[in-house]
Order: structure tokens, then sequence, then C-alpha cells
């Protein structure tokens, strides 16, 4: 008998509506703005709030083991997609459900501009739940992983003399020396050399193997190819296509030319 699959992420008719305060609101008090967020909906137009409707509908199941490639034009909705998973944002109608504590890693995840590497590898950790022992452990296979200190001893410097995509490949390292039930990965493959981009591809398959599931949100048809085997492809945050990887990035290709 097959294995049963096990759903960990489950999207039901999901919409997630942004609300952007337009010149006639003002800033005014905190007062203000809370009584605003109070009565959400009620006059929205009249008050000059504008709506942006950036996912709408969208349905899918996520199961163990499966690595899933978002794509989609600029501004089709992938990145709020992830933010809603993760608890981030919070659902217009519809529903999220995950087994599992969700992980979002971003190119802008937040780690300390003014500590060094070395700090923000352990505070990455601890917000990651990992112990302090566990950090002690995986520290040199992290930096080891990033690359950041092939060309000196970066580790030891403030990140804020980082490079954009040094900071993104520490950021990467930190969240791949944990095993996570649902890790979603927003543009970090982009960054760093090709060594790199392989390295994070065979981590992200070793997570597959451990039960988990990946999310990889990226431009880069080549990475989808070799990381994921399932693709959704969002547009105007519709879901236009839900399928086995090389049928859905043909009809995406067509779609964009390129």
């Amino acid at each position: 008998m097959a294995e049963a699959r096990v759903p960990t992420v489950i999207a039901d008719e999901l919409h997630i509506v942004y609300r952007v305060n337009g010149a006639r609101t003002g800033k005014g008090s905190a007062t203000a703005a809370l009584s605003r967020i109070l009565k959400r909906g009620s006059d929205d137009t009249a008050r000059g709030v504008r709506k942006v409707h950036a996912v709408k509908g969208v349905s899918f199941v996520a199961y163990r083991g499966e690595a899933i490639g978002l794509i989609g034009s600029n501004g089709s909705g992938k990145s709020t997609l992830l933010r809603a998973i993760a608890g981030l944002l919070p659902a217009e109608r519809g529903k999220v459900y995950t087994d599992g504590q969700p992980s979002l890693l971003g190119v802008n995840a937040a780690l300390m501009n003014d500590l060094t590497g070395e700090r923000n590898v352990i505070l990455g950790g601890l917000a990651m739940g990992m112990s302090r022992e566990q950090i002690r452990e995986r520290y040199q296979e992290i930096v080891d992983f990033s690359g950041i200190n092939e060309k000196g001893d970066f580790i030891t410097l403030p990140m804020r003399t980082y490079s954009s995509g040094m900071a993104a490949r520490l950021r990467f390292s930190i969240a791949a020396a944990k095993d996570h039930d649902v890790l979603m990965i927003d543009e970090a493959l982009a960054t760093g050399d090709r060594a790199f981009q392989k390295r994070s591809e065979a981590r992200i398959r070793e997570l597959r193997k451990q039960a988990g599931t990946v999310f990889l949100v990226s431009h880069n048809n080549k990475s989808i190819r070799d990381t994921c085997d399932r693709v959704l492809w969002l547009e105007r945050g519709e879901l236009r296509m839900d399928g086995p990887t090389e049928e859905v990035m043909k009809e995406y290709e067509k779609f964009t030319g390129k």
C-alpha cells in the first residue's frame, strides 16, 4: 500500500488585501490611526484608503518532502503569499492551515546591522529555536557554508560592512543550519556565485529528505528547475497553474516569452 502523503500547508480560498493610506488621511495621532484600524472596511474609500487585493482566492495543499517553486511576474503576490503562510499577514477571507512552525527566510529578514556576523549567527540561531549548545556545534559549519570568510575575516565585522549578497548568504546559512517543518525562501538563492547556489540547492534537497516542505520564490528559472518538483504560478494575485515543474515552467516561459 502506498504511504499516505502528509499535508503541511493548506491554503483554502485565501484572499489577502493591503490597505494603503491615501493623501487625504494625513498622519494624525496614534489614537486616530488605531481608530482607523478598528473602523477598517466601514468607509475606506471616503477616508482615502486604497485597497490592494494582493492574493485572490488561492487554494493548494503542500505535502511533506515537497519543494515547491513560486513563480510569477513582479507584483504577482508571491512574497505576500509566503508572508501569509508564515502568519505575518492576516487573511481578508479564506484560511491558511500549517503543520508545525513555518520559517520565512527573505533577503530582508531582520539581522542586526550594527552587530558582527558572529553575534548575528548566535541571535539568528536562538530566534529559530536552537539552543546555545546547538549553535556552538554548528557555528563553523554556518560560517563555512556562507563563504563570507573566503576573502577575509568578515564574520568578526559589523553586518553593515557586508554587501547585500554576503548578508543574504549569511541569512540562508543560519536558516539552513536547522531542520524545518516548513521553510520558505524568498529570493535568497539569487545572491552569490554558482558554487553557493549549488550548496544551497543541495541543502534544500536534504531538508526535503528529512520530511520538510520547502517553498522557493525565485526569478531564476534554472534554480526552480534544479530544486523544485512542483511549481505554483501566480499572476496578478491569482493561481494560474499548479503542477509538475517542467509542465508549469514551459507554460510560464511561453507567457513571458523567455
